[in-house]
């Protein structure tokens, strides 16, 4: 063995604190946690993190925090040794600066001394290194604040230095280095864990031998004058240790002392240089410990790290600057959304809402309102479907549209509110169809290129809705509407529809039929429900969504050209500005309603008689519509008492006629949108039939 002498200046022992070093994924994960599990919560949360004793020369000794910090079962990686933490996680900046650090030391150093009382801390040296992070998330600014504390005991005076640290090349022959590596791996091996923070050590000329703290009485029998242990050190140092070995020098103190007059230790460093291992760089040194065995009270303990400025105090970490623009929207705008969930609406079900994907028919006044409420939402997948042009007249009240679109004839609506969407949040997947809607009372020309357009446009229709969840119908005319609401209803679709006046609106949901036969397969919707089953729903009932109406459940004369014969203001949609912004935002919110409810598009339309008891969903009463009549003379028309009216067999959402003779006869589709002879829905029987459901006013 070679011996040597350190500096002989170095006569009390100091060590090396950890240097915290957070992960931007340990951030990320933690935005996460706070966002959509910890919310208001301030309780402690166990973390974990880890620290290696092969860095380069030069870098501090550092204790890291990854993304997998908070799932404590995570492997620790390779050849690194784990440490165990807790985290306080503050609710605002004023409760940050707030916490007793004070305290927070005093706890974690009181686990520590009771580990080492109890003899825990043999069986599971990593109780040893345990650590605090008190942190406060900014999710606005993505302004992180954190204070990081690595608790160490401190003995009751200093320790004194004996021998000097000296490099382990300078006291172990090159055998015994390799002896101790090849022991030191096969203690791992035998504890299966990846690194050892602390071990025993015996050598002599020829052999190395370790073991494990919990065997120190078997390894080291009676009195000795001397032991030697093995710490893993993360310090690079030629001349100090790290900060592990503060509690494990306490901890002999504490349990051995007695049985030695010095401790020999080996700050164990493992670094791999171009692939080849060198623990040489580790250094050994020897210290005298004072007498601790009969101490009962825990020691004080120091550890809080200082900021970059070298005083006591917290850091900060700003990652708005070094995230990517896109993912910095996208986690914004899902912001507010989970915000709703930490204290107000606990049980919305977001989830629901962001993965629907909505089809929007028309993308005018209506159609942008809707689109703005539901990116709001967080809906990400959105569709328009329109076939105007953006006029001179539109910008101002369409609001994604500008000024520049109007020029040489005007965009495309449909693609220029996709195009918008993607420009005001670039994580929506907005698209946008040029295309017309074939409508009752507006005649095809039966020439070959005209039929084969119109086939197209039903055939791209009924595609569209069905790669959609829910439909909205936002066009300007009352027959644009029905076809789309066929569709949808043989498709059991949820359809949205919203309507304008002057000074009234109506914003509805269809109801939805139920099968034949549950699972079969089988699209066509049940078969009339009996008179008794109808008139056994009583007025003041609550109506189940199978037998909600549509929009065209009250006609007796099926719809026509609203358009022909009429005036300039009759054929614009003229309406009070305002409204279109009031309907979107009620179309969308029940859209919200819908899915939050158990049932879905079948949920039970709620009625003004229910707003004093306890609401089906989270969000409140699921009505069939909302309508304001006059707001000129009541303007707190959403106060008025919801409409409910029950679903007519001879209305459009009855498709198990109508799916017959629109796609099973030759051209049934086109006579139908043709020809005012084509009975489809049965009104002429109706008409001469004495058995009518008035509808419901609830």
């Amino acid at each position: 063995m070679a011996a040597a002498m350190g500096d002989p200046s170095l006569s009390r022992l100091q060590f090396a604190p950890f240097s915290s070093a957070l992960d931007v994924g340990f951030w990320h994960e933690l935005t996460q946690k706070k966002l959509n599990e910890y919310r208001l919560d301030e309780a402690p949360k166990d973390i974990k993190g880890y620290y290696y004793n092969g860095d380069s020369a030069g870098l501090p000794a550092r204790l890291t925090l990854e993304f997998s910090a908070f799932d404590m079962s995570a492997p620790t990686p390779a050849r690194c040794c784990p440490a165990v933490g807790t985290l306080y996680n503050t609710n605002t900046l004023e409760a940050f600066k707030a916490a007793d650090k004070k305290l927070l030391l005093e706890e974690a150093a009181k686990e520590i001394w009771e580990s080492i009382k109890s003899g825990a801390a043999l069986d599971n040296p990593v109780l040893l290194n345990k650590f605090l992070l008190l942190t406060f998330a900014d999710l606005k600014k993505y302004h992180f604040y954190y204070w990081f504390c690595s608790p160490a005991l401190c003995l009751p005076e200093s320790i004194p230095l004996i021998q000097g640290p000296v490099g382990l090349d300078q006291w172990f022959l090159p055998k015994q280095i390799q002896a101790l590596e090849h022991a030191y791996d096969d203690l791992c091996q035998t504890e299966g864990v990846p690194a050892l923070p602390y071990f025993l050590i015996k050598y002599d000329e020829t052999t190395v031998l370790v073991s494990s703290l919990k065997h120190y009485s078997d390894f080291f029998p009676g009195q000795r004058t001397k032991i030697t242990v093995g710490v893993y050190d993360p310090c690079t140092l030629a001349q100090h240790p790290g900060w592990p070995l503060r509690n494990f020098l306490v901890l002999a103190a504490h349990r051995w002392s007695g049985s030695f007059q010095s401790v020999e230790v080996v700050c164990f460093r493992d670094r791999t240089l171009q692939g080849v291992r060198d623990v040489a760089h580790s250094i050994v040194f020897e210290v005298k410990l004072p007498e601790m065995a009969f101490s009962p009270d825990c020691p004080k303990a120091v550890g809080w790290e200082k900021n970059q400025k070298g005083g006591m105090g917290p850091r900060m970490v700003n990652l708005s600057e070094c995230m990517d623009p896109k993912r910095l929207a996208e986690s914004s705008v899902d912001l507010n959304l989970k915000l709703m969930c930490w204290r107000l609406v606990p049980t919305l079900d977001l989830d629901k809402v962001v993965s629907a994907k909505c089809l929007l028919l028309g993308a005018g006044t209506l159609g942008c309102n809707v689109a703005r409420t539901l990116m709001g939402w967080g809906v990400r997948r959105i569709t328009f479907v329109d076939n105007a042009k953006i006029s001179y007249s539109n910008p101002v009240r369409q609001p994604l549209y500008e000024f520049e679109d109007c020029l040489a004839g005007g965009k495309p609506k449909a693609l220029a509110a996709a195009d918008r969407l993607q420009k005001i949040f670039p994580g929506v997947n907005a698209r946008g169809f040029n295309m017309s809607i074939p409508m009752p009372g507006h005649p095809v020309n039966f020439s070959s290129v005209t039929l084969e357009q119109a086939r197209r446009d039903v055939d791209q229709l009924e595609q569209l809705i069905d790669d959609h969840d829910v439909i909205f119908l936002l066009m300007d005319t009352r027959e644009s509407r029905w076809l789309p609401a066929v569709i949808a209803a043989s498709k059991r679709k949820l359809v949205i529809n919203a309507a304008l006046g002057f000074d009234t609106f109506v914003v509805m949901r269809h109801g939805l039929k139920k099968p034949r036969h549950q699972g079969a397969g089988d699209l066509c919707p049940s078969y009339p429900v009996a008179s008794a089953d109808l008139l056994g729903s009583s007025l003041f009932a609550n109506i189940p969504g199978y037998k909600l109406g549509c929009y065209f459940c009250n006609d007796v004369v099926a719809p026509g050209d609203s358009t022909r014969d009429r005036t300039l203001d009759q054929q614009c949609t003229v309406s009070r500005p305002g409204l279109a912004v009031i309907a979107g935002a009620l179309a969308v919110e029940l859209m919200v309603s819908v899915l939050q409810h158990p049932e879905g598009g079948y949920a039970v339309a709620s009625s003004s008689d229910d707003r004093m008891n306890e609401p089906p969903t989270s969000l409140g009463l699921v009505p069939h519509q909302v309508s304001a009549q006059k707001l000129r003379v009541i303007f707190s028309f959403f106060l008025l008492p919801k409409q409910t009216q029950l679903w007519f067999y001879h209305s459009a959402s009855q498709v198990s006629v109508l799916r017959v003779k629109l796609y099973h006869l030759p051209q049934g589709c086109l006579r139908a949108l043709s020809s005012s002879e084509m009975q489809v829905l049965g009104l002429c029987a109706f008409q001469h039939s004495t058995f009518f459901f008035p509808p419901l006013n609830v």
